[in-house]
């Protein structure tokens, strides 16, 4: 239900084999070891994230839910509850051109562990359901390295098409764009 500031308590959403629910404080663990795997950070960052980095990260994602409609949720594995990774939505006010703010921009996320199998095309499934229904945007966007072909995949399954390339944090990359209902 929306709050009077247009925020929301968080949805927790789940497919058949994820369950996908707001972040909390003990999640920093997983959180901040996954930032560290090298094959996860690959495209994002040019070294892992610091502990200090990575509690800043979690306490951002609680905090988009307070002051927005949206957010990211932390993906855990129906089977074992085991983390798997975040998913959602957020605008990370970034200094890039074009500008994205503004506009819903989801990302993905998985520990080294849960590649390949499917997990970030169910999540983001999930996570682009529940925007259609209870965002008022007329499109989301994604920003990805054109190097990291498996979320070029993904996007792409998803609806997301290239409508710019530009540079971030000093890295080519591709901005991509979905309308609402894909």
């Amino acid at each position: 239900m929306a709050r009077r500031d247009g925020s929301i308590d968080p949805p927790v959403l789940e497919t058949p084999r994820l369950r996908m629910r707001p972040h909390r404080a003990d999640d920093f663990e997983d959180l901040a070891a996954m930032w560290t795997e090298p094959a996860v950070i690959r495209y994002l960052a040019d070294q892992p994230s610091t502990r200090q980095d990575s509690w800043a990260r979690l306490l951002r994602y609680i905090g988009h839910w307070q002051a927005l409609p949206y957010g990211y949720w932390a993906v855990e594995d129906k089977a074992t509850g085991g983390f798997v990774g975040e998913v959602g939505l957020a605008d990370f006010r970034r200094d890039i051109e074009p500008p994205l703010d503004g506009v819903p921009e989801i990302g993905w996320i998985l520990r080294t562990a849960a590649h390949g199998r499917g997990l970030a095309s169910e999540a983001v499934t999930a996570a682009l359901a529940w925007a259609d229904a209870a965002l008022e945007s007329d499109r989301t966007v994604c920003l990805i390295d054109p190097g990291n072909t498996a979320s070029l995949r993904v996007a792409g399954k998803h609806g997301y098409r290239e409508y710019a390339r530009t540079t971030y944090n000093g890295g080519p990359t591709m901005l991509l764009a979905r309308p609402r209902g894909g």
